[in-house]
C-alpha cells in the first residue's frame, strides 16, 4: 500500500505556487533552494500565489522579492501537478514564462533562494526541483 502523503494545507487541499521562467539574452535564471521544501534544489524564482492575485502579479512580486528584477511580457506556459513524499507535500505549479527587463540580480531573500545564475536551458544545475523536473518531463523546452 502506498504511503499516505500529508497535506500541506491545513483545509486538506495543495498549495498553489508560481514558477517564473525569466529570459535574458536567450538564458534562464535559476537559483537553489535554501529553506521550505525542496532544499538544496534549482529552481526558478517563484512562490505561493496570494488570494486574489493573478498569475502576472505574483510573477512580478515574487521575481522581485526573490531576485531583485523586474520583468516584464509574462505569459503561461503550463501547469505541474507536484508532490513532495519526503515533505509530505503537494502543490499544483503555474509556469510563467517573462522577459527579463531591467534590475541586477541579488540574493534579496538569503534564507530562502541562493546562487541566482543565468544558464542555458540545457545547463540547468542539478538536483532539480520537483516542479522543474516534472516541467522538463512534459517536453517543454524554453
Amino acid at each position: 500500500m502506498k504511503k499516505s502523503i500529508k497535506n500541506n494545507m491545513d483545509n486538506g487541499k495543495p498549495g498553489v505556487g508560481i514558477g517564473v521562467i525569466v529570459v535574458k539574452d536567450g538564458k534562464i535564471l535559476v537559483g537553489k533552494r535554501v529553506s521550505s521544501h525542496g532544499a538544496e534544489t534549482w529552481c526558478f524564482p517563484g512562490g505561493k500565489l496570494h488570494f486574489g492575485e493573478s498569475f502576472e502579479a505574483c510573477a512580478k512580486r515574487e521575481v522581485f522579492e526573490e531576485a531583485g528584477i523586474f520583468i516584464n511580457n509574462v505569459k503561461f506556459i503550463t501547469v505541474t501537478n507536484d508532490i513532495f513524499e519526503k515533505e509530505g507535500q503537494h502543490w499544483i505549479t503555474i509556469f510563467l514564462q517573462a522577459d527579463y527587463a531591467s534590475g541586477t540580480v541579488k540574493e534579496k531573500e538569503p534564507n530562502k533562494m541562493r546562487k541566482w545564475q543565468w544558464v542555458s536551458w540545457d545547463r540547468i544545475p542539478k538536483p532539480l526541483f520537483v516542479p522543474l523536473a516534472n516541467l522538463k518531463k512534459t517536453g517543454y523546452r524554453q
